[in-house]
């Protein structure tokens, strides 16, 4: 906005220089004007003196001039050439030119020489401090132009301003739809932007919220349900062997309940907007295939694990303990659903990073491929059921969204799915 505003005090300070330069050019003419009228009448009254018969002493040629000032009602006087100093003023009543001088009371006379010994001289008339209709019509055209300017550039804004009103109290009125067309040449096109995607994210953040409620609820009454099952069959039970049996099936139980909070928990802190990130250079060369190991000796045998990493992965700029978290959800997807080959790869290409993941699983169904990171949704087979809370996925999205990147899902070269983090280099 500050460069909008900087537009609009630009734009009033050149109408003010063209019209103040416009009005000035007008009253110099029309100053002009006015000088040139008196300089006829001096010069007219210098011919007049000129040709006055009979006259051959100062004094008779003073007296004249006394008699046409009565005669014409205006201010003459008559000096003697000793009388007038100043070298640029002499200069320019010898050239034959009108001259300009102001006595000790401020009043401004017009000279001009009649001969070697004899200077004429008229007062100018003093100026009027009414303004004439002329000058009251500049002064109202200005403001008219200065006003239309500024009406010029505001009302673009202000009906951009009603528009971005409109649709952000639409949006307060818990419709949570913020819609609102404005033009990227328009002034405010990068707030309504900023609206849109606080809009955008304050919806996500009340689905996830629902979501996270529904699927925290429906996780936990089943092992709840379990639990209680359980009890009552200890409670039951005569035999220590069955009664050990339920107390193992309840610990089980309790381990997917803390295993649901957990995993709630930190999808919850991805969520919070204060989250600060501790961004640093990290070696990727040594990071990755300490992380496949690990995936490897959690994963069963069958699947084996490749990595492809470009050697100038030795600074990678990101939040290490989110990243670790990152890769090992990804990694813990791949093995999830491969056949027998997963492979990682990363290389920085484009001003960006760029972490792939590939497995050789039956892929994920294109319809599919967007809300598989939605928190707890799950896409699971039937032997795959109830072997996750659907949330691995959401976190690395929002990991990525932290680093001011994105997660995508394709089709893999293996035959399975490929997950594509992408983040900018950052120095």
């Amino acid at each position: 906005m500050a460069r909008h505003f900087a537009t609009l005090y630009a734009l009033l300070v050149a109408t003010l220089v063209l019209f103040s330069w416009g009005q000035d050019q007008f009253l110099q003419s029309y100053g002009s004007a006015q000088e040139s009228t008196d300089d006829r009448l001096i010069k007219s009254v210098a011919g007049l003196l000129k040709n006055q018969p009979g006259i051959n002493s100062h004094s008779q040629l003073k007296q004249k001039t006394a008699e046409i000032s009565t005669a014409m009602g205006i201010a003459l006087d008559l000096m003697h050439t000793d009388e007038v100093t100043g070298s640029t003023l002499l200069r320019t009543l010898n050239e034959g030119h009108t001259a300009y001088l102001k006595d000790s009371s401020s009043n401004t006379w017009t000279l001009v020489r009649l001969d070697a010994d004899n200077i004429l001289a008229m007062q100018v008339m003093a100026i009027t401090t009414h303004r004439s209709p002329a000058e009251w019509a500049l002064t109202i055209g200005f403001y008219i132009v200065f006003a239309l300017v500024v009406m010029i550039w505001v009302w673009p804004i202000s009906r951009d301003l009603r528009k971005l009103e409109f649709a952000a109290g639409g949006f307060g009125n818990r419709n949570w739809v913020f819609n609102v067309n404005i033009k990227p040449r328009s002034q405010i096109y990068s707030l309504t932007q900023t609206f849109k995607k606080m809009a955008a994210r304050i919806d996500e953040l009340i689905t996830s919220h629902k979501d996270m409620s529904n699927a925290v609820a429906h996780e936990i009454r089943t092992p709840l349900s379990r639990m209680k099952f359980e009890i009552e069959l200890a409670t039951r039970s005569t035999s220590p062997d069955e009664i050990r049996q339920s107390l193992t099936n309840i610990q089980d139980d309790i381990a997917a309940i803390d295993g649901l909070i957990t995993a709630t928990l930190n999808y919850a802190i991805l969520e919070r907007a204060d989250m600060a990130l501790n961004i640093g250079a990290h070696d990727f060369t040594t990071l990755i295939p300490a992380m496949v190991d690990q995936a490897r000796r959690n994963s069963p045998e069958a699947i084996q694990f490749g990595f492809s990493i470009r050697s100038d992965s030795e600074s990678v700029y990101c939040d290490i303990y989110l990243f670790e978290t990152l890769i090992n959800n990804l990694l813990q997807n791949a093995a999830r659903y491969a056949t027998a080959d997963v492979q990682i790869t990363f290389l920085k290409e484009n001003g960006r990073n760029w972490l792939m993941i590939d497995d050789d699983g039956k892929g994920i169904p294109e319809q599919d491929r967007r809300r598989v990171f939605d928190s707890f949704v799950q896409l699971d087979t039937a032997e795959k059921k109830g072997t996750g809370f659907g949330l691995g996925l959401a976190i690395v999205k929002r990991i990525s969204a932290w680093h001011d990147g994105e997660v995508q899902v394709h089709g893999s070269p293996l035959g399975g799915a490929r997950f594509t983090v992408s983040w900018p280099i950052k120095k």
